[in-house]
This record gives C-alpha cells, sequence and structure tokens, in this order.
C-alpha cells in the first residue's frame, strides 16, 4: 500500500530538422547531451522503460535495419535472430555480394549486434557508420541523418520513395528473380488521361432543372385554364392567341430539354506531349508520334472575300504549334481566280521569315494582321533581347507584304494587257506577212496571263470558252513541298536581319486547288468543294483527320490543335467523329446589337449538347475524323429504345442477326436497318484513293497503352517519315478533282459533305450522330478560332435567311430527326427536331406580335378580364423564365446583356428571315419555284476611319417589311387605343392597360431593328419613310371599313 503505483512506461522521440518525429531505440547510441540521471529519473518511469522500449522502422535508405542477407552470413544472422525485433525488416542485399550496407538511422550495429562477420564484407568507408557516441554520417549538431553525404559517398541515387544502385558503379541491385533494376524501374509513371470532364456544380444545375419542370408544370395548367377560359365577347382573338400560345410552349420544350445536361471539358497538353512527343523505348529519339491533320482553307470570291484576309488566314494556320512534318494544308478556291493564286503564292513566301519569327518569339495570335494590331504592350512576356529589333523588321516586311497583295490586280491587268496586245501584234503580223485581210474573229481572246508569261488555266476577266466561272480546268499546285522529318534549325547568317539559330525553319506543305468545273455537271456549292478536297488530300497526304476554315476565320490560339486532338486521341476517342470549336468573332460593335456574337447558341446550346451524343457541326472550325466522313460506322455504337430512349443496348453491325436480348425479342431476328447504317461502296474509280481509307482508319486510332483503350494502335506506330511526292501521285490527285469523279458514286449522299441542302453542315453532322458517332465541344481558355461576321442589318438578315431555309429543306427531306436511327439519343433527336421545326415559329410569332394591337383596335382583350388567376400564372411563367435565364447564364458564362440581345433578334428574325425562308421552302417544296431575295438598293458609308461604319449603311430588302409593319401598326394602335378609351363615356383601362403593355413589350424587342433603320445620326432613307407612312394609312383605312364609327360618339364606342 505503501508503494506508488507503477507508471506507465515512456517512448522517446526528438524532431528531426525536416519537423519529422523519430523515435529512439536503446540500440542507439546518439549522444543526445543528456545525463544519464535524466534518462533514468523516478519522474519517468525509472531506467527500466527505455530498456524495454521498441521500434518499428521502415524501409527507407536512411531507415532500415540490418538483420544479414547473404549465405556467408547465415551463421552470424541466426545468432542475431533472437535479438532482433519482432518488427525489423530485414534489408535488401545491395552490392555484389549482397552486403553492401548504407548509413542508416539507427540502422547500424555495434560489434556486439546482428552484423556479426557480415559486417566485415561491407565498404570500409561505410563500415564505421556508427562509432562510440555518434555516427559519421550524422550531422553533429543536429544528430540528422546526412543524406548528401550518403549519396556522395556511396554513389546512390534517390527514386520515388526508394533508391536504386547504379549499375557502372558495380552495385547491381537484384530484385528477387535476380532482374536487374534501374532507374527506369523507378520512373514509370501511371496512366494519365489526356482529357476529363468537369461537371456543372450541382448548386446550379439541380435548380436548373428543377425551375424546368415547375415551368413546364405552370405553363400546362395556364394553358388548360386558357383553354377553360374562353372569351366569349372575341373567340377569334382567343382562339389566335391559344394556339400561338400552345406552339410557344412547345418550342420552349423542344429548346430546353436538350439543355437539361450541360457538361464542361479539360484537355491535358502536358499529358498529349508526354505520350506523343518524349522519348520512350517505342520512341527513342522522341520524334512526333501524333497523327497527320490536313488543313482545309474555302474561298470562292476574291471580290467579296479579299485575298489579304485569305493569306492572313493562311500564315496563322502555317504558323500554329502542330509537328510541321504532320500537318498539310490545302486551299479551294471555287472561283479558280488567279488573283488567289498569286496572293497565295506571296503569302507561301513571307512564310519564310514570319513562321520562325512565330515560332522564335512565341507569338500570340499568328495572324499578322490581327498581332499587329493588338493594343498594348508587345514586348510583354518577352525574354529574348532582340525581339524588339526582329518586331520592328518583320512589321516593316508585312506592310511591304500587303502592299504586294493589294497591287496584284493592277499588276496581273497590266501585265494581261501588255502580253494580250502583244498577241494582237503577232497575228496582225502573221495575217500582213500572208497577205490575207486581219478576220476579227482570229484574233485571240483577251485572256489572264501568269507570272510565266502562260495563259491561267482558271477563270478569265471576260468570260472565254474554258476560262468561266462554270467552265474551267483543275488546278492542283504545290507551292509548299513536303518538309523533312527532322527539325532544320537555322544557323547563324542564314537571314541578313534575323537571327533564326537553333529555330526550326521548316514549313508545312501547302498545295493550291481548284477542282474542275464543266456545264452540264452541278458542282453542289462549297460541299462539292470540300468533296474536292477530301479526296486530293487523300492522295496526297491523307491525314486522318480535316480541320476545315472559311477563309476568314484564323487560328487565334495556336495550341487549340493540339487540345482538339486530345480527345481524338484519348479513350474512347475512336468513337468521336468530329471536335467543334465555338465561333468567335472580331470587328463587332460593343454593344453586339443584333446578336453577332450568337453566344446564347454556342456558350449554351452547343455546351449542352455537348452532355448528350455531341454537338451539330456548325460550318467553320470542325476537326473531323476522316474516316467518319467517308461515311463509316463507328467501331462502337449504342442503340436506343422506349418511347424516350429509355433502353439502352449495344449496337450490331447492320444485317447481322441478333440472338435474344433483354428488350424481349425473338432470336435470330435480323435487325431493321436504317439506310444511314448501311456502310458505303462507291467511292470513285480511283485505286489510290480506295487504299488511302484503311491507313486513314488506322493512323486515326488512339494508342493502346492501357487494358481500356479499345481499337488502339501501338505507340511509334505513326514514326515513319512521309515519302516525298512524286509525278504519279499528284496526277492522280487532279484526277479525282475532276467534275466527272463523282459520276455514279455516293459522294454527297453518304460519302462526305452531303448535298442537297443550303445548311450542309448541320446535314453532315447529323448523319454522322445517326451512324452512332459521338462529338465533342472543345472550348479552350484562351480562343481558339477567331473570324469575321456580318455587322450590318442587312446583311444579317441574309445571313439568317439562308440558316433558316436551310432547315426548312432539313425538315422536308429525309433527314427529318422523325426519321432517325435508333443509335440517335431520345434528346439529340430532339434537338435536331428543333432545328428544323424552329422557322415555323415565326408563323405564329408575326400573329402575336399583331395581337396587343388587335386588341387595342377592337377594345377586347386575349382574355374576357385580367383576373388574379391570370395575373398570376403570368408572374409564375415570368418569374420561372427570369430564374432560368439567371441560372443558364450562370453555367454557361454569357452576360445578361448578350442573353437579351439574342431575346430581342429572336424576334427580329424571327418575323423577317424566318418568315421568308418558310415561304420560300413551302414554295419550292409544294410548287417547285425558288425565291431568291436579293438587294435593291445601298448607302454607302462617309466615314472611312470608323471600323464600325457598316453599322450604320442601310440597303433595303423586302426583309424589312414584316418587321417594319408590325412596329407601325402598334405604334399606331396604341395611339387609337388611348385615344377611344379617353374619349369613352366608360373608359375600360384595364384591356387598355393589357394591351398597352404587350405593345411595349413587342416594340422592346423590335428596338434594335428600329435603330437599325434610322442609320447614322438619323440618317434614314426616303423609302422607310414612304412605307411607314403607307402602312400607317393603309391600317387606319382597313380598321375604318372594318368597323366603321356610328353617328353617336357614345355608341360608336363598344368597350
Amino acid at each position: 500500500m505503501s508503494s506508488s503505483p507503477k507508471k506507465p512506461p515512456i517512448k522517446f522521440a526528438r524532431r528531426t530538422s525536416s519537423g519529422r518525429i523519430v523515435s529512439l531505440s536503446r540500440d542507439d547510441e546518439i549522444d543526445l547531451g543528456l545525463a544519464a540521471s535524466e534518462l533514468t529519473s523516478t519522474s519517468s518511469g525509472g531506467g527500466n522503460d527505455y530498456v524495454n522500449y521498441t521500434v518499428l522502422m521502415p524501409p527507407t535508405p536512411d531507415n532500415q535495419p540490418y538483420t544479414g542477407a547473404t549465405s556467408s552470413s547465415s551463421s552470424s544472422s541466426s545468432a542475431a535472430a533472437s535479438s532482433s525485433k519482432p518488427n525489423d525488416i530485414p534489408l535488401p542485399p545491395y552490392g555484389p555480394n549482397g552486403a553492401k550496407l548504407t548509413g542508416r538511422r539507427g540502422g547500424g550495429r555495434d560489434e556486439g549486434g546482428v552484423g556479426g562477420p557480415s559486417s566485415s564484407k561491407l565498404d570500409r568507408r561505410m563500415s564505421t557508420v556508427m562509432h562510440a557516441n555518434k555516427s559519421l554520417l550524422l550531422r553533429s549538431q543536429t544528430g540528422d541523418f546526412d543524406h548528401n553525404r550518403w549519396l556522395f559517398e556511396t554513389k546512390g541515387t534517390y527514386g520515388i520513395g526508394n533508391a536504386y544502385w547504379p549499375q557502372d558503379g558495380g552495385g547491381g541491385y537484384d530484385d528477387e528473380d535476380g532482374v536487374g533494376m534501374s532507374m527506369s524501374d523507378f520512373m514509370d509513371k501511371p496512366w494519365k488521361p489526356l482529357t476529363r470532364k468537369v461537371k456543372i456544380p450541382a448548386g446550379v444545375l439541380s435548380p436548373y432543372r428543377l425551375l424546368v419542370l415547375v415551368r413546364l408544370v405552370a405553363l400546362s395548367l395556364f394553358l388548360t385554364w386558357r383553354i377553360r377560359n374562353p372569351n366569349q365577347d372575341a373567340m377569334w382573338l382567343w382562339g389566335i392567341s391559344i394556339v400561338c400560345e400552345i406552339w410557344f410552349a412547345f418550342s420552349w420544350l423542344l429548346d430546353q430539354l436538350p439543355k437539361l445536361n450541360p457538361i464542361n471539358r479539360a484537355a491535358d497538353l502536358a499529358a498529349l506531349r508526354d505520350k506523343f512527343e518524349s522519348p520512350s523505348p517505342s520512341n527513342p529519339h522522341g520524334r512526333s508520334d501524333l497523327p497527320g491533320l490536313d488543313v482545309f482553307i474555302s474561298t470562292a470570291d476574291p471580290e467579296k472575300e479579299p485575298p489579304l484576309v485569305t493569306a492572313n488566314t493562311l500564315l496563322s494556320i502555317l504558323a500554329t504549334e502542330y509537328p510541321v512534318e504532320k500537318l498539310s494544308i490545302y486551299i479551294s478556291d471555287d472561283g479558280a481566280a488567279l488573283l488567289t493564286f498569286e496572293a497565295m503564292a506571296e503569302a507561301a513566301s513571307f512564310a519564310q521569315v514570319w513562321v520562325p519569327f512565330c515560332r522564335k518569339h512565341s507569338i500570340e495570335p499568328r495572324n499578322p494582321d490581327s498581332y499587329f494590331a493588338v493594343q498594348g504592350d508587345p514586348t510583354k512576356n518577352k525574354k529574348r533581347p532582340d525581339f524588339v529589333k526582329d518586331r520592328r523588321w518583320i512589321k516593316r516586311e508585312y506592310d511591304e507584304f500587303k502592299v504586294r497583295i493589294n497591287g496584284l490586280p493592277d499588276a496581273i491587268r497590266r501585265r494581261s494587257d501588255g502580253l494580250n496586245s502583244r498577241e494582237e501584234l503577232h497575228e496582225k503580223k502573221l495575217a500582213r506577212d500572208r497577205g490575207e485581210p486581219l478576220d476579227p474573229a482570229k484574233l485571240p481572246p483577251k485572256a489572264v496571263w501568269m507570272a510565266d508569261s502562260t495563259h491561267w488555266p482558271g477563270t478569265w476577266a471576260p468570260p472565254s470558252p474554258d476560262h468561266s466561272k462554270g467552265d474551267h480546268a483543275g488546278i492542283l499546285q504545290v507551292m509548299i513541298k513536303t518538309p523533312h522529318f527532322e527539325p532544320i534549325p537555322g544557323a547563324p547568317g542564314d537571314h541578313p536581319y534575323i537571327d533564326f539559330t537553333g529555330v526550326d525553319t521548316r514549313l508545312p506543305m501547302f498545295v493550291y486547288v481548284s477542282r474542275e468545273k464543266r456545264p452540264g455537271y452541278d458542282h453542289n456549292k462549297k460541299a462539292g468543294a470540300m468533296n474536292a478536297l477530301v479526296r486530293a488530300s487523300a492522295i496526297l497526304s491523307n491525314g486522318p483527320f480535316i480541320l476545315n476554315f472559311d477563309c476568314d476565320h484564323y487560328i487565334y490560339n495556336s495550341l487549340a490543335i493540339r487540345e482538339g486532338m486530345c480527345y481524338m486521341m484519348d479513350r474512347g476517342g475512336d468513337r468521336i467523329c468530329y471536335i467543334q470549336f465555338p465561333q468567335r468573332f472580331e470587328g463587332i460593335d460593343p454593344s453586339d446589337r443584333y446578336a453577332n456574337h450568337n453566344t446564347v447558341f454556342f456558350d449554351g446550346n452547343m455546351r449542352a449538347l455537348d452532355g448528350l451524343q455531341g454537338p451539330m457541326y456548325v460550318g467553320t472550325g470542325c476537326l473531323f475524323r476522316r474516316y467518319a466522313l467517308y461515311g463509316f460506322n463507328p467501331p462502337r455504337a449504342n442503340e436506343y429504345l422506349g418511347l424516350y430512349g429509355q433502353h439502352k443496348r449495344p449496337a450490331v453491325a447492320p444485317g447481322a442477326v441478333r440472338g435474344g436480348d433483354e428488350e424481349g425479342e425473338g432470336g435470330g431476328q435480323p435487325l431493321a436497318e436504317h439506310p444511314d447504317l448501311d456502310g458505303p461502296n462507291k467511292f470513285g474509280n480511283s485505286k489510290m484513293f480506295v487504299e488511302s481509307i484503311a491507313v486513314a482508319e488506322y493512323q486515326g486510332r488512339p494508342l493502346a497503352d492501357h487494358p481500356s483503350v479499345k481499337n488502339g494502335r501501338p505507340p511509334g506506330a505513326l514514326l515513319a517519315p512521309r515519302p516525298p511526292l512524286d509525278a504519279p501521285t499528284v496526277a492522280e490527285a487532279v484526277s479525282v478533282i475532276s467534275c466527272w469523279y463523282e459520276d455514279k458514286t455516293e459522294w454527297g449522299d453518304r460519302v462526305g459533305w452531303i448535298y442537297g441542302s443550303v445548311t450542309e453542315d448541320v446535314v453532315t453532322g447529323y448523319r454522322m450522330h445517326n451512324r452512332g458517332w459521338r462529338s465533342v465541344y472543345c472550348i479552350t481558355r484562351r480562343d481558339a478560332f477567331r473570324g469575321t461576321a456580318p455587322i450590318n442589318l442587312t446583311d444579317r438578315l441574309h445571313q439568317v435567311l439562308r440558316w433558316a431555309t436551310g432547315s426548312v429543306e432539313i425538315f422536308f427531306s429525309k433527314n427529318n430527326a422523325l426519321l432517325a436511327s435508333p443509335r440517335l439519343k431520345f434528346l439529340q433527336r430532339v434537338a435536331y427536331l428543333n432545328v428544323g421545326i424552329y422557322p415555323f415559329t415565326s408563323i405564329f410569332l408575326v400573329a402575336y406580335c399583331l395581337l396587343p394591337a388587335l386588341s387595342l383596335f377592337s377594345g377586347h382583350f386575349i382574355v374576357q378580364t385580367l383576373d388574379v388567376t391570370f395575373l398570376v400564372y403570368l408572374l409564375l411563367i415570368t418569374i420561372t423564365l427570369m430564374l432560368l435565364s439567371l441560372l443558364e447564364v450562370k453555367w454557361s458564362g454569357i452576360a445578361l446583356e448578350e442573353w437579351w440581345r439574342n431575346e430581342q433578334f429572336w424576334v427580329i428574325g424571327g418575323t423577317s428571315a424566318h418568315l421568308a425562308a418558310v415561304l420560300q421552302g413551302l414554295l419550292k417544296v409544294v410548287a417547285g419555284i425558288e425565291i431568291s431575295f436579293t438587294l435593291t438598293s445601298k448607302s454607302a458609308s462617309e466615314d472611312e476611319d470608323d471600323i464600325y461604319a457598316d453599322l450604320y449603311v442601310i440597303k433595303w430588302t423586302s426583309l424589312f417589311i414584316p418587321p417594319l409593319a408590325i412596329i407601325v401598326i402598334n405604334l399606331v394602335a396604341i395611339v387609337l387605343g388611348f385615344s377611344r378609351t379617353v374619349y369613352s363615356e366608360i373608359p375600360q383601362w384595364s384591356k387598355l392597360l393589357g394591351g398597352v403593355f404587350f405593345s411595349f413589350w413587342v416594340l422592346a424587342h423590335m428596338y434594335p431593328f428600329a435603330k437599325g433603320l434610322m442609320g447614322r445620326r438619323g440618317r434614314t432613307p426616303t423609302i422607310v419613310y414612304v412605307w411607314a407612312g403607307l402602312l400607317a394609312i393603309t391600317v387606319s383605312l382597313l380598321w375604318i371599313s372594318v368597323s366603321p364609327p356610328d353617328d353617336g360618339l357614345s355608341q360608336g364606342v363598344q368597350i
């Protein structure tokens, strides 16, 4: 009872300089400067506490117990077994005899420890690791293990989480199987995906989906209430309004359903570089293993598409950051103009200095016109001391380049006139020598001459047989030959003004192509030109991927193509048919009056479709898989069955027989084939082209570097250099761009760009999705590509008219989404269905925009009275729409002003261009009559210094009539309704308020249109006042004839 209770043992430890806690073992005779009495004091439980303490030592280079490892030390090992701690881990055998021991914290033993005779075989310098009270490998001040000394004295090397012995030092560390270990065993990196999905936060997406459901329920209840409560005083007004509202609800549902699953994506460029451009066993020299890429530029008329713009687009592509030997560029000149040909030749010459300059100084953007127009400090983030000198010189060279490009039309004209005069003089001389009168019919035609004094085989300024826009020979010219597969760095003195030492001076291959055109053939406009490029590029370079540009779109981000390639080369990339990049525009007025940026579509709708089967193909800036463009089915696909595609099953090849499946169908029944699922088999009579198909398919596969990668190719399969072009190959390329090549083939029907629609891009993408392919929307942090868009009201309306006309054609064709295959997802089908249906909304929109005026004219409203139920429903629908818009702005990144501009132009375009497109489409389908809306008058701007001068240019067109009529009619109705209410004996202010409110709603949406008609500083054309006056008089007279006034005022106003 008198003895004190036994205290629990205390474990000793100390903190190292790195902050780690190290336990102290009794066997470690480390001088800590502590007295023996302190270690055995009664306050710490006595001296026996330290004796009974054991330590678990992890097997790291600086902390491993040694228990003997060789046969020669077996006796010592057995003798030490009894004294070895149970938790001690044996040391792997270092050195040739398996007994080289490195210094470790607490790992060495004194002469009486477990080392025994084994320790005598250790390296002499390391045998004295622990001596007396202090280790030689412990820092004298802190007692920490000296890693640097250990590395120096043993030639050891730290790996990742371990250490290994260098082979040249005779250490030779072997594992249990006797296999040598090297640094690569510790440096193997885990497999990394190239891309990842970034989901929209649930805090944004869940309320968004809930609000869609709430608004859908509210719309259903509202329409039910409207149908059950007709306006008996004005049934015609109620009937028009209810039909329009039902259609608007249906149209909103078609637009909203595909937005339920938006996603974001991110690409890992570092992982792409590590996989495809870093040294490896399959790629010892670190050459690029990326697939080839063919870039298409399309142009048709140098008068409408300035050659300088096209040349800048070409320069930005030539300088992009993609392996030079894997990049090929093709320009399709569908006008076969010598001006375009010589402008491209000038651009190819200027590229010899522009491209190395961009690589040397990491220039962004690499369009010279855009680069020199950037506001700000050009020296920002530029580290080379000669940047200012190089930039000043290249700017002067570019100014001279522009002068040469702009002077080409006059140079070609003067050259042609001089050579034509010489030819005429020659003919006159021959006739004079023969003594015959000169026959004017025998005079040579006014030809267009090339710089080498030969006739240009394309179109001539005065059209001639075989030299007009619809009748000329095919032209193919390789302007920049295939580059060498190894980098060619510049050397000192290569250039007199810029030092390109160490900079790769190679240029990608560049080819000018103008397909053959002859009378009697349907050349299918842009789609036919693109298909000709597909065939020619397959013969010359056969890149498994194709990137197409309009001539006014250039590469703004030189790494954008690599980001797109990440998706194609990632796991599952073999199922992706194309990567669509958003379209960004320059030169648009700051207020974006006519919603030219179209951000609601590109950042909202397209991002949402990326969460389904993929975005639509919308023209320029799209990276295609060549194999998918040929009309083949994907290697794997799914079928979606049921009312709304709720049942999914793997798809099988068309014509195959499916056994019993989960749907309960009978086994052994052939599949119901869709026409789009049949494989293409008619590519034309070019054997070389047909043989290139399998090569393109194989080279476009992702790397088979992981078990989850299906349908992959082995690493290093694309390291072989591209063979140089020869004359037979170029001749074959010329033959495939002939006008007769597509006869009796499936080009334009199943293969390549699809014919038969103004919007061939949407149809082509739809066909791919219909076969089961997927697409990806690639939004880069820095805009990938940029271009120009029309800021003039007339040009903008005609652009929308063309899109809407194509949509109407899609609706009345076999490309209607209602006829899609089961491989198209339900919501993707809804999105494509909306593409064909949205122009028809214009019929109901025009009627609904006239309803407020009709209400004010008649003195009635769409409801009997403005009761509480109607106002509550209206308020609920409006609030949910506003909240949906705010959440959509949140997940899409668009601004509220952009959303409002889009709403305004939806009304403007819907009442003008969309209505004209429906009329044009119906007449074409029913009666076969085609109507074209052309410009009738043009007012040129006088301010040449204003970059937005074209915004104020007014070009009268018949598309102005419907929205102008709506504005005038609503203004007249407001005045008339207000007058009748004020002078009425029993004024009905509620009905006036309802009509005026909706009239102002219409006018608020029409404000940009009215502002566009006013031009700059009120310079409104006279024709606008004429049409407005005629409409006002016509409406007034029409209403007087319909509802003539009575004798008495009290009787004349029936409220």
